[in-house]
């Protein structure tokens, strides 16, 4: 086990992996709350321990991911099928084999005083790998609600989870409630910070200032029926600004940025603005990714949510509607009427944003960041300096 950097700092060590947008975001959350909390005190590292270290075909997982999440039930079926305590098991007891090696060189080549763990399918592997050289290993869950039993193994030391119903499976899975910690989802800083001008940033861009902001967005990727979507809303002819961010999906925003728009459009691809453009929306609309969500929560937006991958997305529609933070629109012409509801009638619109704010932990990743110091005894001076 390392012992610390040669300045002193601690090694944590953040396993995740490009098979969807949602764990890559929340270990960068947590790796800038620790330079915020703690500055100067953790050397992070952050590894793709699929594209890095695992044998082929499983190293080609992230970039298999994209295509396979255009098949929604490509995702689903092994989802379900592998969704068990025991199941999980089971297959980790058959690939270990294969990747053992690979997990030997991962510890060797990444030598570190805790591992955090952003992905399910990580869990199992790298723990069995470490028998012979433990160290403290805690598990940040990314799934908002239905988390995967391969979340869940009860030799973490710590397993954080970012909702009461997530903590339940967890308990389920078989989990000492003292091993578990309810924070929220880990958001970078910028999120919680509201813009100092918001109509001067809306100006940028060349937004309408007299209109509604409508923002189209699917995550990193891009993916699910954006086109279709953002081609409801400008036949509606709303008096909106309509805003589509295409992610990394290049082909989406050429094809968008040369259409003919109705509606005052604008076509973006990836951002790393993507605060500032949802600090200055009136109305998000989107997939019901785990992060959406909860960027939309600390933005205090209300939310149209048009599309989940059946599994591990299907409780978050079920959570903001509970939260009564948005609505669930599954075709693009229910899209089209719950936007327009909400421009008709702004007093609503506003009660649905505050309830969006209400539900929103936007500590979360400063939490996870002290609680990763106090596994390693790292504590904050008065005045916010640590030692």
């Amino acid at each position: 086990m390392s012992r610390g950097s040669a300045d002193g700092r601690k090694r944590v060590l953040f396993l995740f992996s490009d098979t969807a947008g949602g764990h890559r975001a929340p270990a960068e959350a947590v790796i800038e709350a620790l330079e915020l909390e703690f500055p100067g005190r953790f050397e992070s590292r952050m590894v793709d321990f699929f594209e890095q270290y695992c044998p082929r075909p499983m190293k080609y997982a992230p970039t298999l991911f994209r295509p396979a999440a255009r098949w929604r039930r490509a995702l689903h079926l092994p989802y379900r099928a592998s969704d068990g305590t025991a199941r999980t098991h089971a297959v980790s007891a058959a690939t270990y084999p294969y990747v053992r090696r690979a997990m030997t060189r991962l510890l060797n080549d990444n030598p570190a005083d805790l591992i955090v763990s952003v992905h399910p399918l990580v869990n199992q592997t790298v723990m069995r790998a470490m028998r012979r050289a433990p160290r403290p290993y805690l598990t940040v869950v990314t799934d908002l609600v239905s988390a995967h039993a391969f979340w869940f193994d009860r030799r973490a030391d710590l397993v954080v989870v970012p909702t009461a119903q997530a903590a339940k499976t967890a308990t389920q899975h078989g989990i000492p409630t003292g091993n578990l910690r309810v924070v929220g989802l880990p958001v970078r800083a910028g999120f919680t910070q509201p813009l100092p001008d918001r109509d001067a940033w809306r100006a940028t861009q060349g937004w309408d200032a007299d209109r509604s902001v409508v923002l189209v967005a699917c995550g990193a990727e891009g993916l699910g029926p954006v086109k279709k979507v953002a081609k409801a809303i400008d036949e509606a002819e709303l008096p909106v600004t309509l805003v589509i961010l295409c992610g990394r999906n290049t082909e989406l925003a050429t094809e968008l940025s040369q259409r003919s728009w109705r509606t005052p459009t604008h076509v973006y691809g990836f951002t790393d603005e993507l605060p500032a453009f949802m600090a200055a929306a009136d109305i998000f609309v989107t997939k019901a990714g785990t992060g959406a969500i909860t960027e939309a929560f600390v933005s205090g937006l209300p939310m149209v949510l048009f599309a989940s991958i059946p599994g591990h997305e299907d409780g978050n529609v079920a959570h903001v509607l509970r939260q009564g933070a948005g609505v669930w629109a599954p075709r693009p012409r229910a899209v089209t009427d719950a936007v327009r509801a909400w421009v008709d009638a702004p007093q609503a619109r506003a009660r649905v944003a505050a309830a969006s704010a209400a539900a929103a932990q936007p500590q979360a990743a400063r939490e996870v960041a002290r609680v990763i110091a106090g596994q390693l005894g790292v504590h904050a001076r008065r005045g916010g300096v640590s030692r």
